[in-house]
Formats: structure tokens, C-alpha cells, sequence
């Protein structure tokens, strides 16, 4: 594999790079920050230029590299015709960057992946964090949120859709907050309203900005199933589950799913307003047991 990490980078700018595994498959990653490694598994509709809670982690002294997983970014979609696949890119970037081990912290859909990571590659991982995590068979063919996937979110039509949601967030953040609320907590929109401030606000119009499907969601979609019991059963590192009981997106079954086949874990269930634990009123407790359950490991 070809080098291509600079070897000299300023103090926390972000730096994106492209590295081939074995087979010629382009895997993208950034890097930003010096310290211990944090091997980041982003959500779905995310990539490499994910944000939601690395400046907390960063003035910790951590470092955080962040592949855009399978059909995101510029990844190749053929690194995720299966979780294993994909994970072995994994192991081949941390090869590649000459790193031993890392703290994995694995986000929504992102979590099969970061469970998968852990359990089969462990000799790599020191701690696991599960943030708002799928850990077990997430949307189905039976489910309405999966069928408008299959219209909004497929590689064809995903760019139209992001582009919609682009100009209507920039043009009114409030309102758009307003309509994708529930997609995200099972509270009503008016005690949503008051653990939000308009900071808050903005950095969901921030995000809405980065996102994008690619091949990628569609893969997530069809690699939920892939991880099984006996995978978490194979955990042995560390482990910190963080997740709100208000998640609509990724609800708390998933939380007390990976708690009950992880041996060495701690659930840590927040009353914050919903899946973006990153955002809101309770979002400092969430901060405050990530980086205690950090410098302990």
C-alpha cells in the first residue's frame, strides 16, 4: 500500500487522504489532532468530514481517524459486500498509518461495523464506544422507514434529495429542525423545543450540509443483519454504550441488545431529546462519561 500520510500536520486541521488495500480498492480517511488514536466508525449518511463531538475529544489530546465507510465518500462499494470485507479494510488503514491499537468509537449505523471490528480484531482495539448504535437487525422491508429509503436515499436520486434538504436548512434551519425532529426522538416537538438552542440548530444545519447517501446507506441497510450475538458475545475490550431513551432512530432495544452480549460493557442511558446525543441539554453528560471511560484505558 502506497504512503500516503503527511507526516507533518498543523494542530487540528483535518487532513483527507485516499489508501488502496490489496485488491486496488480506494479507502478514504481523515485525520485530525495528535495524541492517542480514536478510530471512528461514522453514522449513516456521513463520511469522512463528520464532526458531531470531535472538538471535545480533540481538546483532550486525542488523535481521530475517521474512514468513510463502505459506498461513502470516495470508499469503494465493494468493501461492503460484507462487514468482513469492510472491516479488513480497517485493519489494513491502522497498518497502513503504522498504528497498533485504538480507542473505536462507532456511531448509528456505524455500529455493526465498529462491533464487528472489536470482536474479530481485538488484538487492535483498546476501548469500544457505542454512541445512538445499531447492534443488531435495524430497518426492514417491512418497515416504512426502510421503503422511503428505497426512494430517497438509493445512489440515483440521493444527490437530489441531500440538495432539497441543503437549501431548505440554510434557508430555514428552524423549520427544517422543526420537520426532521421526529425522525430522531419519540418526544413531541414541544419538549424537543426546549432542550434545543439555537447553537444547536446550527450545527444540525451544519450537518445537514455534509450529508450524503452515496452507495452507502443502501449497504448499511443490507449489513444490519450481519452482525449477530455471537459476535458481541466475542467482545472482550472495554465497553461504554451511550444512547438516549428518547432515540426513535436507532431505539434503546439496541443499547440493552449490546449490553446483554458484551461482557465487559456499561450502559449509560441519557435523558437528552434523541439520537443526535451530541446536540442539546444532557449533552454534557454524555461528554463527561466518554472521556472518563477514555483516560481509564
Amino acid at each position: 500500500m502506497q504512503k500516503s500520510v503527511r507526516e507533518t500536520r498543523k494542530y487540528h486541521e483535518r487532513y483527507i487522504e485516499v489508501c488502496i488495500d490489496d485488491s486496488g480498492r480506494e479507502l478514504e480517511y481523515s485525520i485530525i489532532g495528535y495524541g492517542t488514536p480514536i478510530l471512528v466508525f461514522h453514522g449513516g449518511h456521513s463520511n469522512c468530514n463528520e464532526e458531531f463531538g470531535y472538538g471535545e475529544l480533540l481538546e483532550q489530546g486525542y488523535s481521530i481517524i475517521t474512514p468513510s465507510r463502505a459506498g461513502y465518500g470516495k470508499t469503494n462499494p465493494q468493501l461492503g459486500r460484507d462487514i468482513q470485507t469492510a472491516c479488513h479494510a480497517y485493519l489494513t488503514l491502522l497498518n497502513h498509518l503504522n498504528i497498533e491499537r485504538v480507542h473505536v468509537i462507532a456511531i448509528s449505523a456505524g455500529g455493526p461495523s465498529g462491533l464487528f471490528f472489536a470482536a474479530h480484531f481485538s488484538e487492535r482495539v483498546r476501548s469500544l464506544t457505542l454512541q445512538s448504535a445499531v447492534s443488531k437487525q435495524w430497518l426492514t422491508s417491512k418497515d416504512m422507514e426502510y421503503k422511503a429509503a428505497q426512494i430517497l436515499f438509493r445512489p440515483s436520486t440521493e444527490n437530489y434529495t441531500w440538495g432539497m434538504i441543503r437549501q431548505l436548512s440554510n434557508r430555514f434551519p428552524k423549520f427544517m429542525f422543526k420537520q426532521m425532529a421526529a425522525s430522531f426522538s419519540k418526544l413531541p416537538y414541544t419538549q424537543i423545543v426546549t432542550r434545543i438552542t439555537d447553537d444547536d440548530i446550527e450545527m444540525f444545519r451544519q450537518m445537514n450540509n455534509r450529508q450524503r447517501s452515496g452507495h452507502g446507506f443502501m449497504i448499511d441497510l443490507s449489513q444490519t443483519g450481519e452482525i449477530s450475538e455471537t459476535d458481541l458475545n466475542l467482545i472482550k475490550c472495554p465497553t461504554l454504550i451511550l444512547h438516549s431513551i428518547n432515540d426513535s432512530a436507532a431505539p434503546i432495544e439496541h443499547a440493552h441488545h449490546a449490553q446483554n452480549h458484551i461482557t465487559n460493557s456499561r450502559l449509560c442511558i441519557l435523558e437528552s431529546w434523541g439520537h443526535l446525543i451530541w446536540l442539546g441539554q444532557g449533552s454534557e453528560k454524555m461528554y463527561d462519561e466518554l472521556i472518563n471511560f477514555l483516560v481509564n484505558y
